[in-house]
């Protein structure tokens, strides 16, 4: 077997503050593959459009801006990545809570998830990819390897994304972080098109009350049965 199709593909899906980011940086980095991280095509795309002043609604407009941003991911970690959109960092604002708001509303509309499943299937290079998303796995490559569903309490995800921004001197209180994660689940898991879900066969890990080490021990169990180490 030759082409795309040949080469090996892991999806870690799940909700925001489940450490998704964690766990597909530690596999890249442990097969040497390389990472798409998705839901940031989306809070690109969200931020690209708020900042022209676009309806988030309209779909066709959205989707025709899509192809016209130039993209690219630098960094190999949480703290050194940057995302640069037309030549300039994006970083800070592209992972504010209000564009991954903005980001959960265009999401819906079925000719932005059109123009963004190609983008995301062309990530697809040897000699592997780890990709990062809501339906890496159910949609966007169906015939991965291994597909992972990560998922938490919200209360648990909140309290990990306060402390986040804390760290990084950004003001939040943990109520309303709380409560936009729920909302944002709700949109998430209802929504008619690619609504987040284990994918079929899908290896689910709960990381409510984990440690960083103890979700990666129980990835490294997951590629051990895979056959991938």
């Amino acid at each position: 077997m030759s082409g795309p199709s040949a080469i090996p593909v892991i999806t870690v899906d799940g909700p925001s503050g489940v450490g998704k980011g964690l766990v597909t940086r530690w596999l890249a980095e442990r097969l040497g593959f390389h990472r798409l991280d998705s839901g940031a095509l989306y809070r690109i795309l969200a931020l690209a459009a708020h900042r022209r002043d676009l309806d988030p609604h309209d779909g066709a407009m959205l989707a025709g801006l899509a192809p016209a941003l130039e993209i690219r991911f630098v960094g190999t970690t949480e703290e050194d990545e940057a995302i640069m959109v037309d030549g300039e960092d994006w970083t800070h604002d592209v992972r504010k809570e209000s564009t991954g708001a903005l980001a959960s509303l265009i999401a819906v509309q079925p000719a932005v998830r059109a123009a963004l499943l190609q983008r995301q299937r062309d990530f697809r290079e040897a000699p592997g990819l780890i990709a990062d998303g809501r339906d890496m796995g159910t949609i966007v490559f169906p015939d991965a390897r291994l597909k992972i569903f990560m998922d938490a309490s919200a209360e648990e995800r909140a309290q990990r994304r306060l402390k986040q921004l804390s760290a990084k001197g950004i003001e939040a209180k943990l109520a309303p972080l709380r409560e936009e994660i729920r909302a944002r689940d709700e949109r998430d898991r209802n929504r008619p098109i690619a609504p987040l879900r284990p994918a079929l066969g899908a290896e689910v890990v709960d990381t409510t009350g984990l440690s960083p080490t103890q979700v990666l021990a129980r990835v490294e169990v997951l590629l051990q049965r895979s056959g991938f180490v």
